[in-house]
């Protein structure tokens, strides 16, 4: 069996899907790798290429809206699928779930699968417009042609079928994110001396940078020995962050800037409460990340997010776009400082619980007949 995935980040694959990849190898199957770009990661061709991995670059574009590029990416998907023939084909993120779908049932890939991660810029912002009903077409043409679709949260389930975007006679399954594994993101101590909050991710609007970014100015008026740590990078995306907005956090002391992180697991060791703001997510993977190595969390009771907090046990649950709210939050672990500790525990626990890399990945195997697994909830015909 020949599984292909397809991805619009090439530093994802090996962050988000290397456990995958192992799992698809240790049941027997063949794994080839479609990738704009991979040589913007150095060391995903030789870690692939060891783990006898096929590499293929697209010619994707993921901010584009030209059409002829995506005709032409269109065009390559399937001589790139009549190529290496798979029998199941596995993309993910927006652009890759939409054209490679549609090629593979042109090039009539036996079992085509689809990974909604996350809804992106033209769900998250009201300026979606026209792009915006382009997209739900082309979703649901390319749905209409798969055999089951996973999604992270039941949030954007629901979405998707209000909408008419995933037609009642296609399966779909929620699974609890990309997981996050357990035994590489270790539990680390937290150091109470004094308080230290993080974010990681890309600087976007969407991402509550900004609400992070005044919540910290607010906070640091008042508690002069707190540290607020930003780590990520300015994206190509309609609602980046500007890098004058970013340099103005840095000048005035508000934020210190990490830069884009290779191994996060360092900042989230030196931090005491990990924060992600977002208005949307399929299931943010840094929060697990942090959860995994004993972290309190504070996120919005938004889709994706709210999954991971139990508001007052591992964190705080905080509505989407309060800055009021979020200082708030964050004033209960300055206050007290051993909260940290209880919290932490606790989002240990539930991220060994249900988070497990191994675990989900047991659950998507299953789903595409390849391995039996423990988990899983399908819905639909």
């Amino acid at each position: 069996m020949r599984v292909m995935l397809v991805a619009s980040y090439p530093e994802s694959i090996l962050t988000f899907r290397g456990a995958l990849i192992e799992a698809l190898q240790a049941a027997g199957c063949e794994v080839v790798v479609l990738v704009p770009e991979p040589g913007a990661a150095p060391e995903l061709h030789s870690v692939l290429n060891n783990r006898q991995v096929v590499l293929e670059a697209i010619p994707l574009k993921r901010t584009s809206t030209n059409p002829w590029e995506d005709v032409r990416l269109l065009f390559a998907l399937v001589k790139a699928i009549r190529r290496h023939r798979p029998t199941v084909l596995m993309p993910y993120t927006i652009k890759p779930v939409i054209y490679s779908t549609l090629a593979g049932w042109l090039a009539s890939v036996p079992r085509r699968y689809a990974l909604i991660t996350g809804l992106g810029y033209v769900f998250t912002s009201n300026r979606g417009g026209w792009l915006r009903r382009l997209i739900v077409a082309l979703y649901r043409a390319a749905l209409s042609r798969t055999h089951k679709v996973f999604f992270q949260n039941p949030d954007d389930e629901r979405l998707f079928r209000e909408m008419g975007v995933l037609p009642d006679h296609v399966p779909s399954v929620v699974v609890n994110g990309s997981g996050v594994d357990i035994n590489q993101y270790c539990f680390h101590e937290i150091d109470t001396a004094r308080p230290v909050f993080l974010l990681i991710g890309r600087l976007l609007g969407d991402k509550g940078v900004r609400e992070y970014a005044e919540a910290a100015r607010r906070l640091r008026h008042h508690v002069s020995d707190a540290r607020f740590l930003l780590a990520g990078w300015i994206d190509t995306n309609p609602d980046a962050i500007g890098q004058e907005e970013l340099d103005a956090w840095i000048s005035e002391g508000t934020i210190e800037f990490l830069g884009r992180l290779g191994d996060v697991r360092p900042a989230i060791a030196a931090a005491s409460v990990y924060v992600l703001p977002s208005y949307r997510e399929g299931t943010p993977r840094t929060v697990l990340e942090a959860m995994a190595m004993g972290r309190p969390v504070i996120t919005t009771d938004a889709p994706g997010c709210r999954e991971t907090v139990i508001d007052g046990d591992n964190g705080f649950l905080v509505p989407v776009k309060s800055v009021d709210a979020l200082v708030e939050a964050m004033m209960k672990f300055i206050h007290d400082p051993t909260l940290a500790l209880r919290m932490g525990k606790r989002s240990r626990e539930i991220a060994e619980e249900k988070y497990d890399v191994h675990k989900v990945n047991a659950v998507m195997l299953r789903e595409m007949g390849i391995t039996p697994a423990q988990e899983g909830t399908v819905h639909g015909a």
